[in-house]
């Protein structure tokens, strides 16, 4: 970890952190982009794919299988329903499985490492190791089941899991027919292997934390780009317009998104009742409007998930009104209180009952529904909170924390504005991070300043 560390240290202030939380490295991370940072052609990001997926099987899989037990992995799946391992498995250009296709992963211990098969119609880039030269499906099955007896492993998992989606991609006929090629010996001794999926899932490696935080970057430089007046017009840019613009920006970049964008708007309401906090609209933009954006993109593999304010000046203001900015602070001081509760193997569960206690004594209205992130949006790994959930999550919210895990700190606060006669203000807030097993650093930073329509 010390190359990401040093990394991302750039956007890093030493601050003492509270109580007897480790100190975190969360703290004053706020970073304005100005500017999209590069963005490789087509052509240039098939190498850097390849060259990520090669040191994450070559390092990280050895060590995963010898953490989880599984001496044998297989990923079985075919074309137009993928199992969702697959894809991260498989060098560029891949967009799907091809036929039937087969990978066997069997670790021959530390001495020898982890041999990469494929029973499958096609080469796999060089990086899996043929077995098969073709011919019926019947024949391919048959030479699995082979290739298994053959290196006679102790543990084989395969993709089936009641409560991981990601773990659960070996589909019921493809599991019917693995049982008809296995000795009954051998089918005694297949089991799940979701652990090893979401580890594989979850963990990032050194050389794909050096290049996260410029993916971070890219998203919120075009959040920042949007909430300015180079695309709003007040009076006359709808939320629509902003989200369309969004998302053809991402488009003109060459860059997927894995949700369309949502843009809202806040404004005072004519109510006199400031018992219920008001959670955005959609239409108009105005001045005197409070903007928030939803976005996400992918890149190399690796998933963002955004969520930032803008304010849109009335006549006469030069700058954010006091209130405004005041609500801001709040949701920054939340971030800190959440990632001062990350420890290596505490819960989802645990930290978001920690977080909510403290957040409770400091008198803050939050809701705190944060992921992980990844080769997914919405990735394995410990779920910290729903956002229609603010008690213990099952299963997911069992997951322990891991280093080398990155996590979209997501959730909002509630704060009353002065100058919208206290009525509340609800700061949504989605920034990207990364737990190296003692600290959290924003990748690309995250938003202390509000962007501003003037």
């Amino acid at each position: 970890m010390h190359k990401i560390v040093l990394c991302l240290l750039f956007f890093v202030q030493p601050v003492l952190s509270s109580d007897d939380a480790p100190p975190s490295a969360a703290h004053d991370q706020g970073r304005v982009i100005t500017e999209t940072p590069e963005i490789l052609p087509w052509a240039q990001r098939t190498p850097v794919v390849n060259r990520l997926l090669q040191d994450r099987l070559d390092n990280l899989l050895p060590l995963l299988m010898r953490e989880t037990g599984i001496d044998m992995w297989l990923v079985i799946n075919r074309e137009y329903n993928e199992d969702p391992v697959y894809l991260t498995m498989v060098p560029e250009p891949a967009f799907a499985a091809r036929r039937t296709t087969m990978l066997v992963l069997f670790d021959r211990g530390e001495d020898k490492g982890v041999e990469r098969l494929t029973v499958s119609r096609y080469p796999i880039g060089g990086v899996y190791q043929a077995q098969w030269q073709g011919g019926t499906i019947d024949s391919q099955w048959q030479r699995l089941g082979e290739v298994i007896a053959e290196r006679n492993p102790k543990r084989i998992g395969i993709n089936t899991s009641r409560h991981w989606p990601i773990a659960d991609g070996l589909t019921q006929a493809l599991h019917q027919r693995l049982l008809e090629v296995l000795t009954p010996e051998l089918k005694n001794r297949l089991e799940s292997a979701e652990e090893l999926a979401v580890r594989w899932l979850e963990t990032r490696t050194e050389a794909e934390l050096e290049i996260y935080p410029q993916i971070v970057a890219i998203a919120r430089s075009v959040v920042a780009e949007a909430f300015s007046n180079k695309v709003i017009t007040p009076g006359i840019t709808t939320t629509d317009d902003v989200a369309a613009f969004i998302r053809q920006r991402f488009s003109d970049l060459g860059l997927p998104i894995w949700f369309h964008p949502t843009v809202n708007v806040q404004r005072p309401s004519t109510n006199k009742d400031t018992s219920s906090p008001f959670f955005g609209t959609s239409g108009t933009i105005y001045r005197g409007d409070v903007l928030h954006t939803d976005v996400g993109i992918t890149y190399l593999r690796l998933n963002t998930d955004t969520q930032e304010m803008g304010y849109v000046l009335k006549y006469g203001e030069k700058e954010v009104p006091e209130g405004l900015k005041r609500a801001l602070a709040v949701g920054n001081r939340w971030q800190d209180i959440l990632t001062d509760q990350f420890r290596t193997d505490r819960t989802g569960n645990e930290i978001l009952a920690a977080t909510r206690e403290k957040a409770d004594s400091e008198g803050i209205l939050c809701s705190v529904y944060t992921h992980p992130l990844g080769f997914f949006g919405h990735a394995p790994g410990p779920t910290i909170g729903m956002w229609d959930n603010q008690g213990p999550t099952p299963i997911r919210g069992s997951w322990k924390l891991q280093p080398n895990t990155a996590y979209a700190i997501e959730g909002n606060v509630k704060v009353k504005v002065p100058e919208w006669n206290n009525q509340y203000v609800q700061i949504k807030l989605e920034q990207d991070a990364v737990f190296d097993g003692s600290h959290v650093f924003f990748m690309g930073g995250r938003q202390t300043r509000w962007h501003i329509v003037y």
